[in-house]
């Protein structure tokens, strides 16, 4: 008798050619719905699940393939006599190969708008069922659950290797396939029931809103060369169509652990100016082990790029670079000039591919807003033995929250310097300072123990550039010396959240100076 493959798949990619490729091996081939119809009209023998099992879909297709005829030729042990004297009795054939991926679940529900009813429909149960059966009896049977795995699967199959070590790998694969469904399934509808009962959920007196367990299921993108360090080991875990998985790399060196950890701050700090079509106005970033380094915007994405650049040429070298918009020929004009390890953008022109093909080094990516958009609105962080998850801090600033705690009322011109300065320094790492003025970062202070050293730093690095512009801290002032360094340099007004029992302090120091102070009511610690 001839062999069995079962082929029932939502993803259709590569599935005729498979198709002929086990025809030509000698396989008859079962199908059901819109599998056999695409097998049908590419002019491929195929038999229906129905015709098989004689038994005709029912439920409006939502029971196809649960029948003895499909699971018993899957479970069925070869080496059991028991077992073959059952299929005999029932006049059931052997299943051999079980094609299967299941239906578009995670891509379902990626429309934050998608019906409850809708996603429900679209949680398999007759696929996982076939595929944990084949993958249980992996010693007598393949399964196939990615059309990646079609071509050398035909190879070992036209080379009689598809033996029991490759039955396993197949069956691994399956189970991470399945595990992967059920987790994205109850991932969805935990969040949707707790969107539906937001209260409970962050107020943490929701039992189960506490207790839900965190599953994670990424596929293992690219083995780095090593993390943060040579001597330490690192793998790049991402979704394929979503984030940094979804970005396409169009030139440049293989991306790194680090390359990826300040990529991930550069785009946060560039997307405070909207990013891709959504883009408020252009602005640039550079930045150095984490921490802005440079933040501007501008007329153009060049002129943008530029200021960023002019804020800080010294710690500019070897950073990377994120623009909100297009990069142009001109834009790519004053990267070329620079040793920079990587530049993410929305979109590359032909000028700026051109200008930048010389740099055969730099890496250039393209992230579209849409990649953005896909990927889950969260942060983990690892600690030992666990990870902790947190909402990002990407809430749209809150004018109307804002205070004006000092006595003289800050201008219209510093208002606008205020508002940039405190877009930045949310995304310098803590205790965090930045100075700035006319839309451009002038001097950044990050990391310090106390907050007084951020802001010295800050100031040093603006120099007398710091003369009438604004500084922003991402916390409260415990002391009035940071307003009182901040106003030996020119600074003219701060803005921060407020919040310390000495606030009354900070204060009369802005009021004795000439300073004026607004307060956020809202702290923007990083660490």
């Amino acid at each position: 008798m001839a062999p069995t493959a079962l082929l029932s798949v939502s993803d259709k990619r590569d599935l005729v050619p498979l198709a002929q490729g086990l025809l030509l091996a000698g396989y008859r081939l079962i199908s059901s719905g819109g599998t056999a119809a695409a097998l049908a009209a590419a002019g491929l023998s195929v038999t229906k699940v129905a015709e098989h099992t004689g038994a005709p879909e029912i439920l409006g297709g939502r029971v196809k393939t649960l029948h003895p005829r499909i699971h018993g030729g899957i479970l069925a042990r070869r080496s059991e006599a028991s077992h073959l004297a059952d299929l005999a009795a029932q006049d059931i054939e052997a299943i051999d190969v079980v094609v299967v991926n299941l239906y578009p679940f995670r891509e379902t529900v990626a429309d934050p708008a998608v019906a409850f009813e809708t996603a429900i429909e679209n949680i398999d149960i007759g696929g996982p069922a076939m595929v944990r059966a084949a993958a249980k009896n992996h010693d007598d049977v393949a399964v196939l659950t990615d059309p990646d795995q079609y071509p050398s699967f035909l190879e070992a199959l036209a080379a009689g290797r598809v033996d029991r070590a490759l039955r396993r790998q197949l069956a691994l694969a399956a189970y991470r396939h399945t595990a992967a469904y059920d987790a994205a399934i109850s991932t969805w509808l935990a969040e949707r029931l707790a969107a539906e009962q937001p209260a409970a959920a962050t107020s943490g007196t929701s039992e189960s809103a506490v207790a839900a367990p965190l599953r994670l299921d990424l596929p293992a993108r690219q083995s780095l060369r090593y993390g943060e360090n040579p001597h330490q080991r690192a793998t790049w875990y991402s979704a394929p169509a979503a984030g940094w998985g979804a970005a396409s790399q169009l030139q440049g060196k293989e991306l790194s652990y680090n390359n990826l950890i300040d990529l991930e701050a550069a785009l946060a700090t560039v997307r405070e100016f909207g990013y891709g079509e959504q883009r408020q106005q252009p602005a640039a970033v550079v930045v150095k082990h984490t921490n802005p380094c440079g933040v501007a915007t501008g007329n153009s994405s060049a002129e943008a790029l530029l200021r960023a650049l002019d804020a800080d040429r010294v710690s500019a070298f070897g950073g990377i670079v994120a623009l909100n918009g297009p990069v142009d020929g001109a834009a790519a004009a004053h990267l070329t000039g620079l040793f920079l390890e990587c530049v993410v953008a929305p979109a590359y022109d032909a000028d700026a591919r051109a200008a930048l093909a010389a740099k055969a080094n730099l890496r250039l990516l393209e992230l579209s807003p849409a990649a953005i958009a896909a990927a889950p609105h969260q942060q983990l962080r690892s600690v030992l033995g666990g990870v902790l998850l947190q909402a990002f801090d990407d809430q749209p600033v809150e004018e109307d929250a804002w205070q004006v705690v000092s006595r003289r009322q800050p201008t219209e011109a510093e208002l606008d310097d205020l508002r940039f300065a405190w877009r930045v320094v949310r995304h310098v790492r803590s205790n965090a300072i930045s100075v700035a003025r006319g839309g451009q970062s002038l001097g950044i202070g990050a990391g310090q123990m106390n907050r007084v050293g951020s802001a010295r730093l800050a100031l040093e690095a603006a120099g007398e550039r710091a003369q009438g512009a604004v500084l922003a801290s991402d916390g409260f002032f415990p002391f009035d010396d940071t307003v009182r360094l901040a106003a030996a340099h020119g600074i003219s007004a701060v803005i921060q959240p407020g919040g310390s029992v000495r606030d009354g302090d900070s204060i009369s120091a802005c009021d004795d100076l000439g300073l004026a102070m607004v307060c956020t009511g809202r702290r923007h610690f990083l660490h």
